[in-house]
């Protein structure tokens, strides 16, 4: 075996930039080393042109990561958005209210928590009027909805929904302003499904599909020779993506950034090579697994890729 890269001492220089920081990361070796290879598989699906799927779980809307993922959809990374009904209830909650999550503790006294009228998501604390107003704000445009049609597929639904919100940091709002599409395998998982619910005591027709988002993702995903993924956590996000790739021969680039381990044999825990046995990512694929929470590995890598690009952009524009 050639070795080629040998392992470097981390140098502090005074004002580190993120790109210069992430450069280091590449030769020390372990999560960061595989970070830094992760940030240089996006710039490459990006650099082919390859059709970018985003996906995400709702704790990450949760926390400050939903501004990212809207940067990400206004720059025209990513081309279609697969996530859960609880990060699109809380991107709207977020653009309506502008509050309603606070910094908490993982330490916290739960059972007092409860008697106060507080939930508890890892060490971010969520009083219950942070959800009780998504009921306010939601019936009302139920009621409107179904005036134009009983059916609604649940692209179509979220890309609506977006044309109520008027806030740059907003998932939802920069979908729709630049027609990206969201998918969301699961809408009656959460307080949507629940106030869908309730609205069918009066509208018993009015229906969210799901059936009809396979089609309309491979139809848009056919514009693209190649195809890539960031996947941050698991489960139906994760899954849907990988599964849809199965019907494009398997995924040329993938970057899964997840805290799930392999040994217990679930998806959310599975790494990109396993998806490789299935399919899921070709065998040559470009591809690479960062463990670690995403709200320490996301915000590096994105700043290092738009970094990146807008330094591309500039140099380009000069010559």
């Amino acid at each position: 075996m050639k070795l080629k890269e040998p392992i470097k001492d981390f140098e502090y220089r005074p004002s580190l930039t993120v790109a210069e920081l992430l450069e280091q990361y590449g030769k020390i070796g372990y999560q960061a080393t595989h970070l830094k290879k992760a940030s240089d598989i996006v710039l490459r699906m990006i650099e082919e042109n390859a059709g970018i799927l985003l996906t995400f779980t709702s704790n990450m809307v949760t926390s400050g990561l939903r501004g990212l993922f809207a940067e990400f959809i206004k720059r025209g990374i990513t081309h279609t958005i697969i996530t859960t009904v609880g990060s699109l209830e809380e991107d709207f909650i977020k653009a309506k209210r502008k509050e309603g999550f606070y910094v908490g503790s993982f330490h916290a006294d739960d059972a007092k928590l409860g008697e106060e009228g507080i939930n508890r998501v890892g060490n971010i604390f969520v009083p219950n009027e942070t959800y009780a107003s998504f009921e306010e704000y939601i019936q009302p445009i139920l009621k409107e909805l179904v005036k134009e049609k009983k059916h609604w597929p649940s692209w179509e639904f979220f890309h609506r929904l977006g044309t109520y919100i008027d806030d740059q940091h907003s998932i939802l709002y920069q979908a729709t302003k630049h027609d990206v599409p969201i998918i969301c395998p699961a809408p009656m998982d959460g307080a949507l499904g629940m106030q869908t619910y309730f609205f069918k005591v009066e509208e018993p027709d009015f229906e969210i599909l799901v059936t009809k988002d396979l089609g309309h993702l491979m139809n848009r995903l056919a514009n693209y020779d190649k195809l890539g993924a960031i996947v941050l956590g698991g489960g139906v996000s994760k899954h849907f993506a990988i599964l849809t790739s199965l019907l494009r021969d398997g995924l040329d680039y993938a970057v899964y950034l997840t805290t799930a381990r392999p040994y217990a044999g679930s998806l959310s825990g599975a790494t990109t090579e396993e998806a490789k046995s299935w399919g899921k990512i070709r065998g040559e694929a470009d591809a690479i697994t960062v463990h670690g929470d995403v709200t320490l590995t996301f915000p590096i890598l994105a700043t290092y890729v738009l970094d990146k690009l807008d330094q591309r952009r500039s140099t380009n524009d000069t010559q």
